[in-house]
């Protein structure tokens, strides 16, 4: 079936949140996908600059998403996430790509305005969908920090002068977080559903427990990101394969329960944001 649009994607998800998952390897891809298919919900594939960079180029990826995207039956977009290079925007749209995040948020706010609203402008005129960040979602210990959490005010004139079409916001959550211990300021994510007009989207949700993520929703998050949770279950079954039996050599006999380990964890993580 045609690639769906991200709007229709969250449509679909409502009153649930829509869960948008990170690619690394084609096994992730095929994983995501299936569990989608399993659970009829919708999803999201997500590119993240990393990933492209350590494939030494966005192509072959971004293709085999969009392919395995549009072979699914479920309903399924492909997202370029948190790049900061705009070549990588224009490059990812010119493949097929309808759903980006240009990543400004280390830039100051003027900064992160006019860069921000130079790529919308770009990709409005050729039916892109566009995310951006304001207040930043970083490490763990600065993303705690009273400081980088997004005000309400300014996301609302963030979103007026950019353009964009959905804003990932800093309301507790961190990258990269192996323990699910992060604790959301539930009480802003209410604010700011209350006044940016826009759908919310939480990044370092692996770190989040799940009644945080459930509750999250339930206040107003609309997308929910989730990329190093997947990471750990697949590093700990190819670990604990490649632990019991040191002569094996035949990638397909660990890279096989490793996507299936993928597959579980994302069907929990729709199950749980479908409210």
């Amino acid at each position: 079936m045609p690639l769906t649009p991200v709007p229709e994607l969250i449509a679909a998800a409502r009153p649930g949140g829509l869960g948008a998952f990170n690619v690394i390897t084609l096994e992730h891809a095929e994983a995501i996908a299936t569990a989608a298919e399993d659970a009829k919900r919708p999803v999201v594939l997500q590119l993240s600059e990393n990933t492209v960079r350590y494939h030494g180029g966005i192509a072959p990826l971004a293709l085999a998403c969009l392919r395995i995207a549009a072979d699914s039956p479920a309903a399924v977009a492909v997202h370029l996430d948190h790049a900061t290079d705009p070549e990588l925007v224009r490059t990812a749209v010119d493949l097929g790509i309808r759903s980006v995040m240009f990543d400004g948020s280390t830039l100051d706010y003027a900064a992160n305005v006019a860069a921000t609203a130079e790529i919308t402008r770009w990709c409005h005129d050729r039916g892109v969908f566009v995310e951006a960040e304001l207040g930043e979602v970083g490490g763990k210990d600065g993303a705690h920090a009273p400081g980088v959490r997004t005000d309400p005010d300014e996301a609302v004139e963030f979103v007026a002068s950019t353009g964009v079409d959905a804003l990932a916001v800093a309301v507790g959550s961190s990258h990269a977080m192996h323990t699910r211990t992060a604790e959301l300021d539930n009480e802003l994510i209410a604010r700011l559903a209350a006044k940016v007009p826009v759908p919310l989207v939480l990044h370092g949700s692996s770190g989040v427990p799940d009644p945080g993520l459930r509750a999250a929703v339930e206040y107003g998050m609309t997308k929910v990101n989730i990329a190093t949770a997947l990471n750990v279950r697949w590093t700990r079954t190819i670990r604990e394969i490649l632990d019991g039996s040191p002569d094996l050599s035949d990638p397909r006999k660990y890279l096989n329960p490793a996507r299936a380990a993928i597959h579980s964890e994302v069907t929990h993580f729709l199950a749980l944001l479908a409210l």
